[in-house]
């Protein structure tokens, strides 16, 4: 089972903390400072067509589809903004090699998904979309505009997306009936989990880099290297492995949920024991590929008791920041005022929803699940922990604005106790995988494929 969101963790530094909520793909990971291009002047029309005959060049033809020099430069564009990488001219040299596989695999895939008339609707795609801009807070359309601002076409990923989707698909339809783990099979699973009760296991995250061919190991160690130094330093994990994993956690931000050792790969359950909590594994050599290994966090298999809060948090910015040093504006005055009587009026999570609309509609009052355990500081988490459901906070300031809390509802749980929903789940996602690298191993071998520039 997945952990409750941590609370309220993110830009804005409050008084008793800082309180509003990253969303789990990183927030602002799309919005990396990246230059777009400076096009050729028109008065270079010899400079513009060379570029043009560059960006036409095949550099891959797969089973009669041809890959364009510019369709590894876009990708690779999308994947260095969004490692952080800086887009310049030789780092696009360096991605070029690893990017024309990963686009050869795709093209493999999105062939076989035609071949097998699977439907992957522009709705499918949008909803993608809407669920990354979700995550990271963002309006609709935002997503779009800031690939745009990065001198990235938004089909890039949009066509990144609609592979990823119709692969899926392919992959349950491929796995039939076979897919769904038999009552006996979950039985089975359950005893396992129960006989391990007290044992450690991990809440970890994903990047798989296949090695299709011996003679590139060593261009696809250096490759998942530079994107180990990237996540090193900042970089959000679940962004680059939706970019980067070849595995079917990609989708999910590369999110393997808690696992024990013995579900990982021998090579790596050997670093997860002594991975402190929020470290990056070096590239390990694994069956198939390279992995890199994130761990979020540890627990003993079934015991993991929590209080977990359905909350309301309605904030009210500020025009101008609030200072120590002159006197509070008119419109400060009036959002501190504003949020006393929502503090003091408010009664339900309905009357919260409502006074965060109104007051900024972008933003969503409900962060999810909450659990209380891991709020910080100290003094929020007294605070919620003394909140009555249905009573509002007293108001909370910061230099950027007010803030008022609602609990709605609390529970206590044990969030490492595995339902047979969640181990079927779990069973579910090892086949997916499992059948995933086998038929692109098979993909691949029966492909032809031929690489004109692969520099």
């Amino acid at each position: 089972m997945r952990p409750a969101a941590p609370l309220l963790s993110g830009p804005r530094a409050l008084l008793l903390a800082t309180l509003l909520a990253v969303p789990p793909w990183g927030g602002d990971a799309w919005a990396q400072p990246v230059r777009a291009a400076t096009p050729a002047p028109a008065a270079q029309p010899a400079s513009q067509s060379a570029a043009l005959a560059q960006a036409n060049t095949i550099v891959a033809v797969v089973n009669g589809d041809v890959i364009s020099r510019a369709d590894v430069t876009a990708r690779s564009r999308l994947l260095a903004m969004n490692v952080g990488m800086q887009v310049a001219p030789d780092q696009l040299v360096r991605l070029a090699p690893q990017v024309t596989r990963l686009l050869v695999d795709e093209k493999l895939r999105n062939q076989e998904v035609r071949r097998r008339r699977i439907p992957v609707t522009d709705e499918d795609v949008s909803g993608a979309v809407a669920d990354i801009e979700k995550r990271n807070g963002l309006a609709a359309g935002a997503l779009a505009a800031q690939l745009r601002r990065g001198g990235i076409q938004p089909r890039v990923l949009f066509d990144q997306l609609r592979s990823q989707i119709g692969w899926a698909r392919l992959i349950r339809i491929t796995l039939g009936d076979s897919a769904e783990p038999s009552d006996a099979d979950v039985q089975e699973f359950l005893r396992t989990a129960q006989a391990r009760t007290g044992e450690p296991e991990y809440l970890a995250s994903e990047i798989f880099i296949p090695v299709e061919n011996p003679s590139q190991e060593a261009e696809v160690r250096r490759f998942v290297e530079e994107i180990s130094r990237q996540l090193r330093s900042g970089t959000p994990f679940q962004v680059a492995a939706t970019q980067f994993s070849q595995a079917q956690t990609a989708l999910q931000g590369g999110d393997l949920g808690w696992v024990h050792k013995d579900q990982l790969d021998p090579e790596v359950a050997v670093l997860v024991e002594r991975m402190p909590p929020g470290a990056v594994s070096n590239p390990v050599r694994v069956a198939g590929g390279f992995q890199i290994l994130a761990l979020r966090s540890r627990r003993e298999t079934g015991r993991d008791l929590a209080t977990l809060l359905n909350i309301r948090q309605v904030f009210l910015p500020f025009s101008s920041p609030l200072s120590r040093e002159t006197p509070p504006t008119d419109q400060q005055r009036s959002q501190v005022e504003r949020a006393t009587r929502l503090s003091e009026s408010a009664r339900s999570c309905e009357a919260m929803d409502q006074a965060q609309r109104a007051a900024s509609p972008e933003r969503n009052a409900d962060p999810g699940p909450i659990r209380l355990e891991t709020v910080n500081p100290p003094q929020l988490r007294s605070l919620l922990a003394g909140l009555s459901p249905g009573r509002a906070s007293q108001p909370l300031l910061s230099n950027d604005g007010i803030m008022v809390f609602m609990v709605c509802g609390r529970e206590q749980r044990n969030l490492a106790e595995t339902s047979p929903d969640q181990a079927k789940q779990l069973m579910l996602r090892d086949r997916i995988e499992s059948q995933s690298r086998q038929l692109q191993r098979d993909l691949r071998r029966r492909a032809n494929i031929e690489n004109r520039d692969p520099a």
